[in-house]
């Protein structure tokens, strides 16, 4: 068996090596709740499948998971309408910003994958078949608490709303899908939910423990039960690697080489198969909306526990 990395070591010595540089990158101010958030705040955690913990930093400091949302609703409109999904929403990466319309027009309104908007906002579609947006926003935030153990979780509303009333640009979305028959609800309905599930606050620690299940070929190694199927995991995982990262997806894998999703909160979640799920957090983006700090930080761990999946 090869040695085990010290994990708490290398936080430690992620967290020194980068702290010269907390406050670096910009906010996501476009959403004015975002736009008040200190970037010099830095947590990560790091939860193996024995059940071990490992945090260092802000890990306890709760903060807008946003476009991390995505992989959950993915998660349970797969559950809901198993494979028939891709025939709303496609599977490549994008090679656009998160929320261009410009490949919209020219593929007749079907989303290239489901972590761009346009995508995640016909998961959202999906989820309310068969609900009211109550009930489609309660079925996510049940969903949630249960993988993460923690009944404590709940959806920031200043954020929600304060999406909710810059949110154009994911009207003009939404709007242009309906247009094509991609959205089948009421486009209020479909954006009044997707923005209260990006406004889901979670922490470091709570995050990472949301998503040991995909660590785990599908099952929760602490709690013991079964929430995918193995071969769902892997193909969740593989959008993760493939899509997870906008417009930076094929350098994120480059790099770290884990599959992993970020938000335009500064927080990222990344996927060790077979070792460990990881959340880090820093709300300072690069150019591409995804965290700056965050992103180096995964390379650093990566580099030093060998987790990556390429070898």
């Amino acid at each position: 068996m090869p040695e085990q990395p010290d994990i708490d070591h290398i936080l430690r010595e992620i967290y020194a090596t980068l702290s010269p540089r907390f406050g670096e990158g910009k906010v996501a101010d476009y959403i004015p709740q975002l736009a008040r958030v200190d970037t010099r705040q830095f947590g990560m955690a790091v939860l193996t499948l024995d059940g071990a913990t490992h945090l260092v930093g802000d890990a306890e400091t709760a903060f807008s998971i946003q476009s991390i949302s995505k992989v959950l609703m993915l998660t349970l409109a797969l559950g809901k309408h198993g494979e028939s999904i891709w025939n709303r929403v496609g599977r490549e990466p994008s090679g656009s910003a998160f929320n261009s319309i410009v490949q919209l027009e020219a593929e007749h309104g079907i989303p290239r994958n489901p972590f761009i908007n346009a995508g995640a906002i016909v998961m959202t579609d999906l989820l309310l078949a068969g609900h009211t947006p109550r009930e489609a926003i309660g079925e996510m935030i049940r969903f949630v608490r249960s993988l993460a153990d923690d009944e404590g979780i709940v959806i920031d509303q200043a954020v929600a709303k304060s999406e909710q009333a810059t949110g154009d640009r994911n009207r003009a979305l939404a709007y242009f899908m309906h247009a094509y028959g991609a959205i089948r609800h009421p486009v209020d309905h479909v954006l009044g939910v997707y923005f209260h599930h990006c406004a889901v606050a979670m922490t470091c620690r709570q995050l990472a423990r949301t998503g040991l299940f995909l660590a785990n070929d599908g099952r929760d190694p602490v709690g013991g039960g079964s929430v995918v199927s193995r071969s769902r995991a892997r193909r969740i995982n593989a959008m993760m690697l493939t899509c997870g990262h906008y417009d930076q997806s094929g350098d994120f894998a480059y790099r770290v080489g884990l599959p992993g999703k970020s938000g335009v909160g500064g927080g990222i979640l990344a996927i060790a198969p077979g070792h460990a799920a990881i959340a880090v957090w820093s709300p300072g983006l690069n150019a591409q909306g995804n965290s700056l700090l965050g992103s180096v930080a995964l390379e650093m761990l990566a580099q030093r526990t060998g987790w990556s999946v390429f070898g």
